[in-house]
C-alpha cells in the first residue's frame, strides 16, 4: 500500500462523515459502519441495469460494495473492509454512483439527447426529482 493510498483508506470521524454526506451525498445514510442508498427502480429489468452499472463502477475504481437486490429496488452499502468503516474511497465511490446512476440528459443539461420517455413503460430509476425540475443539489456535485 502506498502513503498515498494509506492516506485514503483512513477512517473518517463520524462527524466529518455526516457533514460531509449532509453536503455531497444527503441522500445516502449511515448504518453499522458503512453508508447505504436505496435506489428505486421501476421493476426487475431496471433493478439489473443498475446493478450492472453499480458493478461496472466498483470494478473499475477496485472497491466493491454490497448490495441488496430486490424487484423494485437495490440497497448499495459502502465500508472499506480492511479499516473496518468508511474512508475517503466509500465517499468517492457513493459520489460516482450517485452521479451515473442519476444523470438524465435533455433540458436541465443541455444536452442533445432526449433521454427516456415520460411513459411508465420507459422508465428506469425512480427519480427524486421530475424531469426539467432542477435538482436539489448544488452545480457539480453528484445529483440528487
Amino acid at each position: 500500500m502506498t502513503a498515498e493510498t494509506h492516506k485514503h483508506a483512513c477512517l473518517i470521524s463520524e462527524e466529518e462523515l455526516r457533514t460531509t454526506m449532509a453536503r455531497e451525498l444527503p441522500e445516502w445514510t449511515v448504518a453499522d459502519g458503512s453508508i447505504r442508498r436505496v435506489y428505486r427502480t421501476h421493476g426487475w429489468k431496471s433493478t439489473l441495469m443498475l446493478v450492472t452499472t453499480v458493478g461496472h463502477l466498483a470494478e473499475a475504481a477496485w472497491h466493491h460494495p454490497d448490495m441488496l437486490v430486490r424487484y423494485g429496488e437495490v440497497e448499495v452499502r459502502l465500508s472499506t473492509h480492511s479499516e473496518g468503516g468508511v474512508t475517503a474511497k466509500d465517499l468517492a465511490l457513493a459520489g460516482i454512483i450517485e452521479e451515473v446512476v442519476l444523470w438524465r440528459p435533455g433540458g436541465l443539461s443541455g444536452s442533445p439527447l432526449d433521454g427516456t420517455p415520460t411513459d411508465p413503460r420507459y422508465a428506469y430509476v425512480k427519480y427524486e426529482t421530475e424531469p426539467g425540475t432542477p435538482p436539489a443539489s448544488s452545480p457539480g456535485s453528484p445529483a440528487q
